[in-house]
């Protein structure tokens, strides 16, 4: 079982379980107020997350979504406080609420294009037959930045976009200096192969590597990563996109050029992150 763990002093997550794609789940601990930050991908992962600070006496006031993917909101009814989201969040929900999530109309979305097959098999294995998801709407939307004051501590919400999900928000908490960045760092799971694309990438980058944080919560992380690596992560991100489009869209050439800058063989996490960028710009 995922067990709640303690980032800073009034920060607490509760770790990625990747079987079933439960994200990260946050809590910012003001003197006045507790937000929450993501809802879960189902009532069981939601209730995991709020018995655990149930445990530790901490009641939530509000509920922030990074982004629309089921796995971050399929858990809202579960947690009865004020639910804030970008505008486009507050969109995709409105249409998720019209889907059924039984297996036959899933397997015609993912046949339609419409829905991942990952996504699908993951929902079946975390909902199993229980599939009466109730999606409330988001009470209070915004457009480009948001900050909450919590009571020694602040939420800044900010909208970034990028490939993964264009409604795609992050969270800095300056006080703690903790940035949460949702999804919003992975490949676009909705293109025909899996993609990055090298306007949004780099429009990406530099949106959030303005942020001065020690540590960086990437959703599907098992930990947080710290002020190097996730500024490595950057920087290698930077590189292979200047060499897909040196390269023109050649895996071989950006790979071979990659090694011989880095000084070493690539891993699997590079060679994957090459194909992205090659996808993204060959479309």
């Amino acid at each position: 079982m995922q067990k709640l763990e303690r980032l800073t002093n009034r920060i607490l997550y509760l770790p990625p379980y990747q079987e079933t794609d439960r994200p990260v789940l946050g809590a910012v601990l003001g003197d006045d107020k507790t937000v929450l930050i993501d809802a879960g991908n189902s009532s069981n992962h939601a209730r995991l997350f709020l018995s655990q600070l149930e445990e530790r006496h901490i009641s939530a006031d509000l509920l922030v979504l990074t982004h629309w993917h089921w796995d971050h909101v399929f858990g809202m009814s579960e947690i009865q406080t004020p639910i804030i989201s970008h505008r486009k969040t507050y969109t995709k929900v409105k249409e998720l609420q019209d889907l059924s999530w039984e297996d036959r109309f899933l397997d015609q979305r993912v046949k339609e294009g419409t829905e991942i097959p990952f996504c699908a098999d993951a929902m079946k294995k975390e909902l199993g037959t229980r599939r009466d998801v109730f999606l409330p709407s988001p009470d209070i939307t915004f457009d480009n930045r948001l900050s909450i004051h919590l009571g020694g501590v602040t939420c800044v919400i900010e909208h970034v976009g990028g490939d993964h999900s264009n409604d795609s928000c992050i969270i800095y908490i300056p006080e703690e200096k903790v940035l949460f960045l949702g999804d919003c760092m992975y490949a676009n799971l909705y293109s025909k192969k899996w993609s990055y694309t090298l306007e949004n990438t780099l429009q990406l980058i530099q949106r959030v590597e303005k942020y001065d944080a020690d540590f960086f919560v990437l959703s599907h992380h098992d930990k947080p990563l710290t002020k190097e690596a996730f500024h490595s992560q950057l920087l290698l991100f930077k590189s292979i996109a200047r060499l897909t489009e040196k390269c023109d869209g050649d895996q071989e050439a950006i790979s071979r050029e990659l090694s011989k800058n880095l000084s070493r063989g690539l891993n699997e996490d590079d060679i994957e992150t090459i194909s992205f960028f090659v996808n993204g710009y060959l479309g």
